[in-house]
């Protein structure tokens, strides 16, 4: 069920992004420009509107800033190590695929925050085990998972492995959570002193458009975290005066991946 539900998660991911819309727009209005001229007509100036209304940035920063502030950033500098059972990685910034494996080295993706956040948890907060998470999101991966990648930063970095483990067979956010919680129980049972009440939180990194959905996953699992957003894409003003594809384009694309994504995990049950 898992994988038949990872497999309709990507079909949509294809049929949301709005220029696959603007592809599908112009290949019906070609394909009926002679038979019906009035509806390709209307089909290209759909095309042209969808055009407009991804490179305006205001239309899609609105909804992702709204997304990125879902969650209240905690002040992590004010409190200590010991507030923390740990620190988990959520992948997706690691190309771990065919390029690394024929270039010799990790390709770090837009989410580059993941891992450079990650770097400096480890090196601040030494004696706390970190998890890092994830195998590939593509439906047909190939060679090294993102865990492997990262487990490879590591070591060229230099940083210390005492404390390192990984999940290196998850495919979305839910497979994290879920193949993660043993180990972080296991982790969490051995650094729990008899005075504690209560498991001690996780410090959680992840994009900050990510966070909102990711917390309310993990919270299901029974696994309490501290959020760490990063990777974020917009900031405290519109740009109205702006006009970028490239950029609207992430935006929506990010919006609309996360907007579809909360709604398939509320109807299966998943947060």
């Amino acid at each position: 069920m898992d994988t038949l539900f990872f497999v309709f998660s990507k079909i949509m991911q294809f049929c949301i992004e709005p220029l696959n819309w603007v592809i599908i727009c112009v290949a019906l209005g070609l394909f009926l420009s002679l038979r019906k001229p009035q509806l390709c007509k209307r089909l290209l100036l759909l095309a042209l509107a969808d055009l407009l209304l991804v490179g305006w940035l205001p239309t899609s920063e609105v909804f992702l800033r709204a997304l990125e502030d879902g969650v209240p950033k905690v002040q992590i500098a004010q409190m200590s190590e010991a507030d923390f059972a740990g620190i988990i990685i959520l992948g997706g910034a690691i190309e771990g695929g065919e390029i690394t494996m024929d270039r010799g080295e990790i390709s770090i993706g837009s989410a580059a925050e993941r891992v450079t956040k990650a770097f400096e948890f480890i090196r601040k907060y030494p004696d706390l085990p970190f998890i890092f998470s994830g195998f590939s999101g593509r439906i047909s991966p190939v060679r090294m998972s993102e865990a492997d990648a990262f487990k490879q930063l590591v070591a060229e970095q230099g940083l210390l492995d005492k404390n390192v483990h990984y999940e290196n067979q998850s495919r979305n956010t839910y497979e994290n959570a879920v193949l993660m919680k043993p180990m972080i129980l296991e982790l969490g049972a051995k650094n729990v002193n008899d005075s504690d009440v209560t498991p001690k939180p996780w410090l959680l990194i992840t994009s900050a458009s990510h966070m909102y959905r990711s917390v309310k996953i993990f919270q299901k699992q029974g696994i309490a975290v501290i959020p760490v957003p990063v990777d974020y894409q917009t900031s405290n003003r519109l740009r109205w005066w702006r006009f970028d594809l490239e950029d609207g384009m992430q935006n929506w694309n990010n919006f609309l991946h996360e907007a579809v994504g909360l709604l398939a995990y509320w109807i299966t049950g998943k947060i």
